[in-house]
């Protein structure tokens, strides 16, 4: 008769490890840090209407190294730990929920699109989900929130949203393989070596 000590440690689907809880709240602090004091902020009738920098890839990497509904989890928690760090305006929570999305849909799109996981990432795989979560959120739901919430026009929103949008997916894909790699390979040794 085996001790329950003894016995191999199983996971209950949708669990996460501290682990993995630490890596979601690094990959948050990581987050702020990029957007709030490492980017471009350009105000718009008196709120930020631009912003250009790669805050969103911690929470990218969160979602594909995790899972997706780790990278919202950071997308969030970034968002309203930024705001009280250095606001810009008033709080808007639709703006939590985009920074959710941002973090949720590439790790679904490319966990839709690879069936193994927890192994090395594929570049198509992974500019397809760059591109998914860019589309929806910075180029869809962020200019309709600016745009209904505060009016401010269309013509102004989108043309810098495109030229961001060029210029983020690659650099993006770039940082996500340079780290998402290592983590993947730390992640699966952690996890054998608990077993």
């Amino acid at each position: 008769m085996t001790r329950y000590a003894e016995q191999p440690r199983r996971e209950a689907p949708g669990r996460y490890r501290v682990r993995d809880l630490a890596l979601v709240a690094m990959m948050a602090a990581l987050s702020v840090v990029l957007t709030r004091y490492a980017s471009i902020r350009v105000a718009i009738g008196g709120i930020e209407g631009i912003r250009i920098g790669f805050g969103g890839i911690p929470n990218i990497i969160a979602g594909f190294v995790i899972s997706p509904v780790a990278g919202a989890i950071s997308g969030a928690l970034a968002d309203v730990a930024g705001f009280f760090l250095s606001p810009m305006g008033s709080y808007m929570p639709h703006f939590t929920i985009t920074a959710a999305l941002a973090g949720f849909i590439p790790g679904a799109v490319y966990r839709l699109l690879r069936k193994e996981r927890g192994e090395k990432l594929e570049v198509w795989a992974t500019v397809l989900s760059v591109m998914a979560g860019q589309l929806t959120v910075s180029l869809g739901l962020t200019p309709y929130f600016l745009h209904s919430l505060f009016g401010l026009p269309w013509p102004v929103l989108i043309p810098p949203r495109v030229v961001s949008f060029v210029l983020d997916v690659p650099v993006s894909v770039y940082f996500i393989h340079a780290v998402s790699d290592p983590l993947f390979r730390l992640r699966q040794r952690a996890h054998t070596s608990d077993a």
